[in-house]
């Protein structure tokens, strides 16, 4: 019987790309999404199964049911503001649901677990940059922390049974799959690119942004941004590494590229050919002043090649997919930078 794959989360903004390359290719999938921010259109592939991620019984069921050999998580919280103000939140969802999936995998006997972590798990700032995956992991905010604890959960269980995993920390991921209907949604999606480019729409009057003092040549911080598309290439390739016996891995997934907050609002500008207005505000507690991948490790096990490394390319992917939404008919939001 052909296994099958399940995803969390597989209807939200990346695992909805990583089952559209799982599903164009012929993997047999089922999607776990309680839809509170995934988008029942997302699912182009697969079997959607409405329902929490946390849930045991759920997990039992769909895990004995069917040939599942495969867990690609995706369901969390990823908001550092949010994890800031609402810090049991986010132990809840990232850590908490962490243990229950764990579990039923255990008991399940599944071999493979694909985990979407973050590069809000590395220390600062004394971290030297880029980050590798050996760098220390100190983080500053419950996000990050909230992570790394489920990390640390994945190996451990690894470490008693058959069970093989990929860590893969993402760093600022962005942009769209062209013509495939995917892409980040709602006013409350806080990625800076997206903002920039509804703010250039006029879906937003102005980005804030949030320190303009940090110790870059800008003021402004600066981060490692991901084409989606790119990061959904790392995720089919980890699965073939993993299904090939390969050992279990951490994966940073970045370019190696930082971009500040200036350059990105500047590259939206050229896109759009708007001028994006901006407010200046303090910084917000658990940012940090810049953080760049070293991503040798992925392009060297997983011959990754990155499809769309450009910061233009990623906006103008960012920017044709915010010009096919619909106008939101609530009031614009005004929300932050990455």
């Amino acid at each position: 019987m052909a296994k099958m794959v399940l995803i969390t989360g597989g209807a939200g903004y990346i695992g909805s790309h990583v089952a559209r390359q799982l599903g164009q290719r012929g993997e047999s999938l089922i999607i776990l999404d309680d839809l509170s921010t995934g988008h029942l259109d997302n699912v182009q592939h697969g079997q959607l199964v409405v329902g929490d991620a946390g849930n045991r019984e759920l997990l039992d069921d769909l895990l004995s049911r069917h040939p599942i050999d495969t867990v690609l998580h995706f369901a969390a919280r990823t908001s550092v503001p949010d994890s800031v103000r609402l810090p049991l939140e986010y132990y809840d969802t990232n850590t908490c649901l962490m243990h229950t999936l764990l579990s039923a995998c255990a008991r399940a006997g599944i071999q493979h677990f694909m985990f979407s972590s973050t590069a809000a798990v590395y220390a600062l700032p004394a971290l030297h940059l880029p980050a590798t995956e050996q760098s220390p992991t100190a983080p500053n905010n419950p996000y990050g922390r909230s992570k790394l604890m489920a990390e640390w959960m994945l190996r451990d269980l690894c470490a008693m049974t058959p069970m093989r995993y990929a860590i893969l920390r993402y760093f600022n991921v962005a942009g769209s799959a062209a013509g495939a209907g995917l892409g980040p949604r709602g006013l409350q999606a806080g990625q800076l690119i997206k903002v920039a480019c509804e703010t250039a729409l006029g879906r937003r009057p102005f980005v804030e942004v949030f320190g303009t003092d940090y110790d870059t040549p800008d003021g402004t911080g600066i981060r490692d941004y991901i084409h989606v598309e790119d990061l959904a290439d790392a995720h089919v390739l980890a699965l073939d590494y993993l299904r090939a016996q390969g050992e279990s891995v951490t994966l940073n997934c970045g370019y190696g590229q930082g971009r500040s907050v200036r350059e990105v609002l500047a590259a939206v500008g050229a896109a759009s050919g708007r001028t994006i207005p901006t407010v200046n505000r303090p910084r917000r507690p658990g940012d940090l002043p810049r953080m760049v991948a070293d991503s040798h490790r992925l392009r060297g096990l997983l011959q990754w090649t990155p499809r769309h490394a450009d910061l233009a390319t990623i906006v103008r992917s960012a920017l044709d997919w915010e010009q096919a939404q619909p106008n939101p008919s609530e009031p614009a939001s005004i929300s932050h930078t990455g």
